[in-house]
């Protein structure tokens, strides 16, 4: 019945609207056998920084969660699995004036309905550069940032989020662009975001997860209702990659206060099904849960051991 009266009225499908990640994930993992469901980070008050000069005028950078590639940990091109041994646990930066190679292998990715095989899609660098080139920007800042996307909200706000500041203020940065992949890496910037925001550097998320990334609040959010992995634009499309920056850039000058949302008009496909896919356990056999919770505790314990190593190395250095 209700089918019929969305068709009658010209009505989307009800479940066309943006994935409830939070949602998902937790019936996901209670499904999988663990019994203590993930807080998410939440505020009520959000700081918001206005730019202090045009964006013509301002220095602008990239704050990422995309890895480096590293050829001896595994699979991390398109189509690859989740492998917990390409992650990084401590902040990095890379120069905005040479190329490099950043891959997403991260847990929550969509492999079904998304390639992974264009950096573009979650790393806009080579667009942030067309955008300098134009005048749209004034510069770039001379290093983007690589932030580790810590499940451990504490070790994000005391740890990462005070070091990419620092980076931050180093650079002369006047305003970030925030482009998170997985959903723990759209809480991890999520609040990065809020961070420098405090800190007077004003900031626009370029997310796919809206409901985590509102849910903790930001100043300011560009959301793509796309799959996980393309918060930049859709892969091979050049024109979509370049109208998502657009859309993030008017974000960063327009918005009016914090907790400004805008969505993008932009659509994947003429189908929304891909949206049904994403950690629905309607979709699984008991099978396929059964092997998924070996295949995560397999994971974390790999995750495990390299976050024990880094801290390790660290420490004694």
């Amino acid at each position: 019945m209700s089918s019929d009266i969305e068709n009658t009225l010209g009505f989307a499908p009800a479940f066309d609207s943006p994935v409830p990640y939070m949602q998902r994930t937790r019936d996901w993992y209670l499904a999988l056998g663990y019994d203590n469901p993930y807080l998410w980070a939440h505020y009520i008050d959000t700081p918001f920084q206005p730019l202090r000069k045009p964006l013509a005028e301002s220095r602008v950078t990239l704050i990422t969660t995309a890895a480096p590639y590293q050829p001896d940990k595994g699979p991390q091109g398109p189509g690859a699995p989740y492998n917990s041994a390409a992650k990084f646990y401590q902040v990095y930066s890379g120069a905005t004036d040479a190329e490099h190679d950043l891959r997403i292998s991260h847990v929550g990715i969509d492999r079904k309905h998304t390639s992974m095989e264009d950096a573009r899609s979650w790393f806009p660098l080579a667009a942030l550069r067309t955008a300098v080139a134009k005048g749209r920007i004034g510069a770039l800042t001379a290093r983007f940032h690589g932030a580790p996307t810590n499940r451990s909200q504490q070790h994000t706000l005391e740890v990462d989020c005070p070091e990419i500041l620092a980076r931050c203020r180093e650079d002369g940065a006047d305003a970030a662009l925030l482009v998170p992949n997985c959903p723990i890496c759209h809480q991890t910037l999520s609040l990065i975001a809020r961070h420098l925001e405090a800190a007077g550097i004003a900031t626009v998320v370029m997310g796919c997860a809206k409901d985590i990334v509102e849910h903790c609040g930001v100043p300011r959010l560009m959301f793509s209702d796309f799959p996980l992995g393309n918060g930049a634009g859709r892969p091979h499309d050049p024109d979509s990659q370049a109208q998502t920056l657009e859309l993030a850039l008017r974000t960063l000058e327009s918005a009016p206060g914090p907790r400004t949302t805008v969505q993008s008009p932009l659509r994947w496909s003429a189908s929304p099904d891909w949206k049904l896919d994403y950690c629905n356990l309607a979709r699984r056999t008991p099978e396929e849960i059964a092997a998924l919770r070996a295949e995560a505790d397999k994971a974390k314990d790999v995750a495990r051991q390299i976050r024990e190593t880094t801290l390790t190395i660290k420490g004694a250095a």
